[in-house]
């Protein structure tokens, strides 16, 4: 039986569900196969790129902390702002693009190996060492008329004058020549050009519209025009947003890397980048007194910085100027984008609406009630690390057709998440007994985030689930699942707010919370534990 995910594959007892593929192979969670080393390989470079950002956020507070609180909160307001306006943007384009490129340079691969393999065909027919028979024969010379569009075009990109010496010369030497010339060709992935399309440009419209309309934006975010806040975050916003650009194109570009399975070099470019920016930030704070402004400039230099170090190494690899316009893929990624759009806005309309509602209990459930929120929330970082490597890994064995892979790998990397999770469970529970009193003095703060403990502690396992089945469903390229279901989970976890925030106050947050999580791990649980969507081959399988 053929298992291309085909509804003709599915049993006639369609009850029989493949549950059972959760637990495949747990004993060998730890395991450092070539799968683990894999999976690894990727996800620790990409958690600690994502785990550079806060941490140069941080220490550029720290800097800007000296000049006041003023300047601190006015930033604090201006840094929140366009964080905001870049995760409705950045979110769909890198999920997008890191999917997009691993199917693409998938099947380029396959296709410059059946070249390569017509190649070795013809150097050993013209040399004799091989004897065909008719069938054989007719099959060489009928090779390139064989081959799908897609390897037409990369046989006609060059290919076509290499196949003619191999079909004319007996020398071997001078045959295995072209075929190294044609696998050292930069890649040509019309997904990449799009994404930086699409990362300039909306790069330029999120520049614009902050440097535009900051003031009725911060006005929006609580800053009054009689406020001493207004203008140094005025100031610091329109400075900052001038290096929009280079953050989208920074992140899209990311995207690509992923989509190669290469976390390390981007992580070497991110880190370079904010070192530099850490460096300039007392230069131009202190040195030559430029205050917010300074730390604003060294944020958008380092910028700048990373993006064209990464757009140089970048070129290098792949041929980032299409054959024509038709060759991108511009209604595809607004067709996904707009999916995952929606689940973004979907996304921080519950998180958000949970502080709106824990800041109307006062001042110190609101203190409490943020404390514990970013803490709750810190294992994103970790998970989203096998996110992308479970997302890259599974883009490139769908388009294989390798079911096998596809299965042990989304089982492996839940199998990881899940004791990621556990292990986060104790340190989480353990440092927030221990040390609430290091995020604040208050006693009645300590309590309220003492009180919060059994919620964040205990369903870290679920929160990591949760980000993981994320990169299980962009992997298979299953926006549209990804997008309505986060809708319909979104939509029963506002009403969980509203009723349990009324009868159970702050606990009831967290009680709704906990609920909205978990219909978020039970939505990515219940597609592939079905066997439904691109999972339909999982039916009917030996899963033992």
């Amino acid at each position: 039986m053929e298992e291309n995910g085909n509804s003709n594959n599915v049993p006639k007892d369609i009850w029989k569900l493949p549950l059972s593929v959760f637990f495949k192979d747990a004993r060998l969670v730890f395991k450092m196969d070539s799968l683990g080393k894999e999976i690894l390989g990727i996800a620790f470079p990409s958690a600690l790129a994502v785990a550079a950002d806060p941490i140069a956020s941080l220490i550029d507070t720290a800097f800007i902390g000296h000049l006041g609180p003023v300047e601190l909160a006015a930033v604090g307001v201006s840094i929140a702002l366009f964080n905001q306006a870049s995760r409705i943007t950045i979110f769909p384009l890198v999920s997008i693009t890191t999917s997009f490129v691993a199917e693409e340079n998938t099947i380029e691969k396959i296709n410059t190996t059946a070249v390569e393999k017509q190649f070795t065909e013809n150097i050993k027919v013209m040399s004799n060492e091989v004897m065909p028979d008719d069938h054989a024969l007719q099959d060489i010379e009928k090779g390139a008329s064989k081959e799908d569009g897609t390897l037409k075009s990369e046989t006609n990109n060059g290919d076509d004058a290499n196949t003619n010496i191999c079909n004319t010369s007996t020398d071997t030497s001078s045959c295995n020549k072209s075929v190294s010339k044609t696998r050292r060709k930069k890649r040509h992935i019309a997904s990449a050009s799009t994404a930086l399309l699409f990362g300039t440009i909306l790069g330029l419209l999120q520049a614009a519209t902050l440097i535009l309309a900051a003031k009725p934006l911060l006005g929006a975010m609580g800053l009054k025009p009689g406020s001493p806040m207004l203008i140094p975050a005025v100031k610091y916003l329109r400075l900052r947003s001038l290096g929009a650009p280079a953050v989208l194109l920074s992140l899209a570009m990311q995207g690509i890397f992923r989509g190669f399975k290469d976390t390390t070099t981007p992580l070497y470019v991110i880190v370079s980048g904010y070192g530099l920016n850490v460096a300039l930030d007392p230069i131009l704070i202190f040195y030559f007194k430029l205050g917010i402004r300074g730390a604003a400039i060294s944020h958008v230099l380092s910028q700048y910085i990373m993006a064209l170090a990464l757009f140089l190494i970048l070129m290098r690899k792949v041929d980032l100027l299409p054959p024509s316009i038709k060759d991108l893929q511009i209604f595809r990624f607004l067709k996904n984008g707009g999916l995952l759009l929606a689940r973004v806005v979907a996304v921080t309309f519950c998180v958000t609406l949970a502080a709106s509602l824990a800041a109307r209990l006062g001042s110190i459930p609101m203190a409490a009630f943020q404390t514990c929120l970013q803490v709750w929330l810190t294992s994103s970082l970790l998970a989203d690390g096998l996110a992308v490597a479970v997302q890259a890994i599974l883009a490139c064995s769908f388009a294989e057709k390798d079911y096998d892979k596809v299965t042990a790998t989304a089982t492996r990397t839940l199998q990881m998440s899940f004791v990621l999770g556990v292990g986060l469970s104790v340190v989480v529970g353990v440092g927030l007994y221990f040390g609430a009193g290091i995020f604040s003095k208050n006693v009645l703060v300590v309590h309220l985030i003492r009180i919060s403990i059994p919620f964040v502690a205990a369903t870290q396992p679920i929160n990591s689930l949760a980000f993981v089945f994320d990169g299980v469903n962009y992997g298979a390229s299953d926006f549209a699942y990804s997008a309505y279901s986060l809708v319909m989970v979104s939509l029963a976890s506002v009403t969980s707010l509203f009723l349990l925030y009324k009868s159970k106050g702050f606990i009831g947050i967290w009680i709704a919370l906990t609920i909205y999580m978990s219909l978020r791990m039970f939505a990515g649980v219940w597609r592939m534990g079905t066997g439904t969507g691109p999972w339909r081959f999982l039916r009917g399988r030996s899963l033992s």
